[in-house]
């Protein structure tokens, strides 16, 4: 008999409503185990404010050396209001930079699609919005984040933003590869008229364009990127950017899905080890309230399935079930109109598991 493959994973909430839509995507993830035989053990660790209450810091030894000894990390969400000082020297948002570079994570993927019965979700027009697919490809690892930030007395601040070459090529790669199994179209977000880490990074990505003759390469500002994602997103297909603009962007484009609470992530590196969660943060307002969207966290375990684990099948089965239960019109509160009934974080969680044992 073939021994059953056992595949590790780190499950760290964190903070806010973190922690309440990780259990329903770790419920998710247990059923995909049980529904195609798959042995997954989950191990949870302490990160962000959570992780400080208890050591002072936001990313403890123990938390990394669980992530590197796993297979995958399925993350919630940091940000805590009584570590809310951006003057103070320890924050909590510190634990995804360090994670970012502790575990090589240099590309963050986020892919943005608008199901058909939330186009009246978002702000903008319906024929704006539907049939929008497309993906964000963020550098994580350069850029102004991780530049050298300095506080010249009380007068003057200095940040600094550097690109390599080589940085820039190996996101690049992976935008184009991306884009090869879509639409065969890449749009790359700069400020080169202005920057000289654009023009670097410009530079670059046409070079690296040569060897995908097969993809449409288009460059765009990252000012007038920001006006046509509002204007004509269905234009878009891979969407490839440095780490601040990508992180702006990426915010952006929740708009177009209707809630931040529909957007999953995945931080990938060189191997298969990826870090996967949902875009929106800690949410402290609602924490506790069992009103949050667990969509996000749900779809990222996809996404997990997908990339890390080289699950396709079950990776379509989570996001099968999740159109499923929008299909039947279940709505948490921020994806309501006024007026239609909502369901808690944890029903919205327990619908998705009806609909994936369902399959």
């Amino acid at each position: 008999m073939t021994e059953q493959v056992v595949y590790r994973m780190a499950v760290l909430p964190g903070d806010g409503i973190g922690v309440e839509v990780i259990a329903e995507a770790e419920k998710a993830l247990r059923v995909v185990g049980q529904q195609f035989g798959h042995r997954f053990v989950i191990e949870h660790g302490l990160v962000g404010g959570a992780a400080m209450d208890v050591t002072g810091e936001p990313l403890p030894d123990e938390t990394l050396a669980l992530c590197r000894a796993s297979d995958a990390v399925l993350f919630g969400a940091v940000g805590a209001p009584k570590y809310d000082d951006p003057q103070a020297r320890v924050r909590p948002e510190q634990a995804l930079l360090g994670l970012r570079k502790g575990l090589g994570l240099f590309a963050n993927l986020r892919p943005v699609w608008v199901h058909p019965a939330l186009v009246d979700a978002s702000p903008l027009r319906p024929e704006l919005v539907r049939s929008v697919n497309l993906v964000v490809v963020r550098e994580l690892t350069g850029g102004i984040y991780f530049g050298e930030p300095r506080l010249e007395g009380s007068e003057r601040a200095v940040d600094t933003m550097v690109y390599t070459r080589a940085e820039v090529e190996r996101i690049a790669h992976l935008a184009f590869r991306i884009a090869q199994g879509r639409r065969h179209k890449v749009t790359s977000v700069d400020k080169a008229n202005i920057l000289a880490c654009s023009r670097l990074w410009r530079q670059t990505v046409q070079a690296v364009a040569r060897d995908y003759p097969d993809v449409t390469l288009e460059h765009l500002l990252v000012d007038a990127a920001t006006m046509h994602l509002l204007k004509r997103p269905r234009d878009f297909d891979v969407i490839l950017t440095g780490n601040m603009f990508g992180d702006i962007l990426s915010d952006e484009t929740s708009v177009l899905a209707g809630s931040m609470g529909m957007l999953p992530s995945a931080s990938l590196g060189e191997g298969r080890l990826g870090l996967y969660e949902p875009i929106h943060g800690s949410a402290p307002d609602i924490a506790g309230q069992g009103i949050a969207n667990p969509l996000a966290a749900i779809l990222s375990v996809a996404m997990l399935l997908r990339y890390s684990l080289a699950m396709e099948t079950e990776a379509r089965a989570v996001e099968d079930a999740v159109v499923c239960v929008l299909d039947a019109g279940h709505r948490t509160a921020d994806l309501a109109s006024p007026g239609q009934p909502q369901v808690t974080t944890q029903q919205m969680g327990d619908l998705v598991v009806q609909a994936l044992n369902a399959e």
